[in-house]
């Protein structure tokens, strides 16, 4: 037998009806094929939320003033926010990325310094940031994650801050998947209907500036934000180091989409955590055939859904490797 035959025939012999585990049983084949093994082990969870700044925030694409980008770090260092909240009930590590905010931070143990500019440029004018300066930021994003490898980690997650970015993330998701830029704009922060309707017509004039071929480097270039080149430099590199990566939700998908231009193989080190209450996303997770594990109308970003839904992924792992098998118990199994 193949791996993926003793794996199932594992899952098979526990004492339970054949597929009464339902998706815990997806879950508990995808990670063994992940790492090669009957009996998989999660170690070191980490979760790295990576923020920037948007140049387009200035065009008025969101009803939050762009420092609160800034703001919302401070939060997280100083443990205020959702995702420490659920990063610590989980025992999930959290380390926050500076990879372009418009304002300096002093050293902290949880922050790691990692800027490219202060922000992008605004992408009505010009493209977001140059090519070199994509490049550096998926190098960086996939040292990040090889330097929490180093320590142990094998699952991982990424979350998000940056005033802005749901612009971004629709202008990637419009290139990408080849759907009008209508279709792929969402509340964001929580628009009402008259901002809704701006920011539509903005990122439709951002949209048809360029005449972009295919190359995911030079869309993401024209179009991103330094904390989504981050990411998909981090599902790259996660994907080549065999980790499993827990998606999260509207933002971090998009970071995907490019990921997986670049490389189709990430996907199979992908469990999605969640469907996102913005209305692109459904969008995106079709596009790559994914079957999210929950539906909690999440809209924050910051990684939340990776972080809630990670107990579940853990008793995927931990029914595979504790739970007694027919054999083992003594049960009689059907003829």
């Amino acid at each position: 037998m193949n791996i993926t035959e003793q794996i199932q025939h594992k899952i098979n012999t526990k004492t339970k009806p054949l597929g009464s585990l339902g998706k815990l049983e997806e879950i508990a084949l995808q990670i063994g094929q992940i790492q090669n093994t009957t009996s998989p082990k999660l170690s070191e969870p980490t979760i790295l939320v990576f923020a920037a700044d948007h140049g387009l925030a200035d065009a008025g694409v969101s009803p939050y003033p762009k420092e609160v980008t800034y703001q919302m770090v401070l939060n997280f260092l100083g443990n205020g926010a959702a995702i420490n909240v659920f990063c610590k009930q989980n025992n999930i590590n959290l380390k926050v990325v500076d990879a372009g905010v418009d304002a300096d931070f002093e050293n902290n143990p949880n922050l790691i310094h990692a800027k490219i500019a202060n922000g992008t440029k605004n992408i009505l004018e010009s493209a977001a940031m140059s090519i070199d300066e994509c490049n550096k930021a998926l190098e960086t994003g996939g040292n990040i994650v090889l330097d929490q490898f180093k320590i142990g980690c094998n699952i991982i997650g990424f979350g998000e801050m940056g005033i802005g970015n749901t612009s971004s993330a629709s202008l990637l998701m419009s290139k990408i998947i080849g759907l009008n830029i209508e279709d792929c704009v969402g509340n964001g922060t929580g628009h009402d209907a008259e901002g809704l309707k701006r920011k539509k017509e903005l990122l439709k004039q951002a949209f048809e500036k360029y005449q972009l071929n295919s190359d995911p480097v030079e869309i993401l270039a024209t179009f991103g934000g330094f904390e989504i080149a981050m990411m998909t430099g981090a599902f790259l590199k996660a994907a080549e180091l065999g980790m499993t990566i827990m998606v999260d939700g509207f933002i971090v998908t998009s970071a995907l989409l490019v990921a997986h231009q670049i490389n189709p193989e990430v996907l199979k080190n992908c469990i999605f955590t969640h469907n996102s209450n913005e209305q692109g996303h459904i969008k995106m997770l079709n596009h790559l055939k994914a079957n999210p594990i929950l539906g909690l109308d999440l809209r924050l970003g910051e990684g939340t859904g990776a972080a809630v839904t990670y107990p579940i992924i853990k008793s995927a792992v931990n029914f595979l490797n504790e739970m007694a098998s027919f054999e083992d118990a003594g049960v009689s199994n059907k003829e």
